[in-house]
């Protein structure tokens, strides 16, 4: 459902003061609200701000919250659900507990965790920075130290940290330290954050099965790291595969099969190390 006007004025006035909000765009967004208070036409103006945004929200290249303002505009309901911070934190201590992963764009790592059972909530987030509150665009600019990552509560009933982490292995290529797949850059360093020593533990001695099953011939790269804040990222991007089915697939299938042609090259090259290793 589109917004009223008073809620479109109201979220142009929030993204003019947003710090995730490019220059440019803000120069439209003040643009559009200056025009409004001198008492420009509501439709014809909104009109003029959606079409000059448009081009860059056809290439998906605006800025998170901005992307967001632009599906209520232009009534894309699909793609503007807000994520459940309710659902997303630790109720019960005793039989729930969380894990942080990065591995690559946190759009293909939510799906994986969120659809096996015992998963209460995976919210996708910033985390391993120097910088308070970071933005998509901090990030990805690789400004503030922070790498894309997913945070997990999970109920210790049904499933272990040590799952999770043998999942993850499935998921991430271990041996590449300079991102994951097609996502190039520090944002995307593959690290197991570790809350605990248990959760430690249970992280550096899996790696160590990992690097001891000769699966690989390159070194396990993955580094364990202490967890620290973890800042959730703009709404768009949460839950992604739900809200962009399309767009996911075609992310997702890539990853799978450059992945697949990993595996095929460790194949074929098994036979001459071993030969080189006799």
């Amino acid at each position: 459902m589109k917004l009223t006007q008073d809620e479109i004025l109201n979220a142009i006035y929030n993204l003019i003061l947003n710090p995730g909000t490019r220059d440019w765009e803000r120069s439209l967004l003040l643009e559009a609200r200056n025009a409004l208070e001198n008492g420009a036409n509501f439709d014809t103006q909104l009109s003029k701000l959606e079409a000059d945004l448009r081009p860059l929200a056809l290439r998906n290249n605006l800025t998170p919250d901005v992307t967001d303002f632009y599906h209520h505009i232009t009534d894309q309901t699909t793609s503007d659900t807000p994520f459940d911070f309710n659902k997303h934190s630790l109720d019960d201590p005793v039989h729930q507990d969380s894990a942080i992963f990065a591995g690559g764009c946190f759009w293909c790592m939510v799906e994986p965790f969120e659809n096996r059972n015992g998963i209460i909530s995976v919210l996708s987030g910033y985390t391993g920075g120097k910088v308070d509150h970071p933005t998509y665009d901090q990030v990805s600019g690789q400004y503030t130290g922070h790498v894309e990552a997913v945070e997990i509560i999970f109920d210790t009933r049904i499933i272990q940290y040590a799952d999770l982490v043998e999942l993850y292995w499935q998921l991430t290529d271990p041996t590449d330290a300079s991102g994951q797949f097609q996502d190039r850059g520090n944002q995307y360093h593959p690290i197991i954050f570790v809350k605990d020593e248990q959760q430690r533990q249970i992280a550096e001695a899996s790696k160590q099965r990992l690097a001891d099953s000769g699966k690989y011939t390159k070194p396990i790269v993955t580094s364990i790291e202490p967890a620290t804040a973890f800042w959730p990222a703009e709404n768009y991007h949460q839950q992604f595969y739900q809200k962009n089915p399309e767009r996911y697939k075609r992310i997702e299938r890539s990853r799978r099969q450059l992945k697949a042609y990993q595996a095929l090259q460790r194949k074929l090259r098994a036979p001459f190390q071993k030969s080189k290793r006799d």
